[in-house]
């Protein structure tokens, strides 16, 4: 992790969860870290209790689902910290949402959060790298359910969404590769993970009896594929709790 102190990291939806844990780990390497969410409170206070550590943490209010705020973000890092060198798409939504009886404002908000709001940010990103000579590394963290569909969760839309996450990936690589750009891309698809992400659903009831994983589990992940020399590309992990039957 060395080669990236000082350098610039953008973690969406860093407010709770595992971007939060990303930003904290990110920070305390040495970083350069620009949290982005709707709740800019939740970095602020973040950023304090992480003051005596060696990198720095910003907060930026921003909703991933308005292109407008992320075009506006991303200007607004390279003017005031500088060019990005490691993109996490972070920020999702998991909603009950079906496709016989779901709603179709839950089916917008997954996917223009969960893969437009990804999309762009990646654009923005990528671009900069590519204006600064940057062989910089975007990560997705993505989830199992874009590998597979499970049955036991009632969010179908959901896993769609990841799936389009893991194709992505692999397309990005592969329009990298046409221009010889040595910028990595890496998804990581946990499995459960206890977050603000599932209150309210039918999985927060499921926490007291069934095997999960934490934000800082993630952020390990996250910190394994960035620690890998320049000749590696880390392409998928996926990591999922001992016992994990869904």
């Amino acid at each position: 992790m060395e080669r990236w102190e000082n350098k610039v990291a953008v973690v969406t939806g860093a407010s709770v969860g595992i971007g939060a844990a990303i930003c904290e780990t990110l920070v305390k390497c040495g970083l350069k870290v620009i949290g982005i969410a709707r709740r800019k409170e939740k970095i602020e206070e973040l950023a304090s209790n992480l003051k005596n550590s060696s990198g720095k943490l910003y907060a930026i209010k921003a909703d991933v689902t308005k292109e407008s705020d992320i075009l506006n973000a991303f200007d607004w890092i390279t003017n005031n910290i500088g060019p990005v060198h490691i993109l996490i798409n972070n920020a999702g939504v998991y909603k009950t949402a079906n496709l016989l009886d779901g709603k179709t404002e839950s089916w917008k908000l997954i996917l223009d959060t969960n893969l437009m709001g990804l999309c762009i940010a990646t654009r923005e990103a990528a671009k900069i790298m590519r204006e600064n000579s940057i062989d910089g590394h975007i990560i997705h963290v993505n989830s199992v359910t874009g590998h597979y569909v499970p049955r036991t969760i009632k969010s179908n839309t959901y896993g769609a969404s990841k799936f389009a996450v893991t194709s992505l990936t692999e397309a990005l690589r592969l329009e990298l590769n046409e221009i010889q750009s040595k910028i990595k891309i890496t998804s990581i698809s946990p499995g459960i993970v206890k977050t603000e992400l599932f209150d309210k659903t039918e999985l927060d009831t499921l926490f007291s009896t069934i095997p999960y994983l934490e934000p800082k589990d993630v952020a390990d992940a996250v910190c394994y594929a960035l620690g890998t020399p320049a000749r590696v590309q880390v392409h998928e992990i996926i990591i999922k709790p001992i016992g994990e039957t869904l």
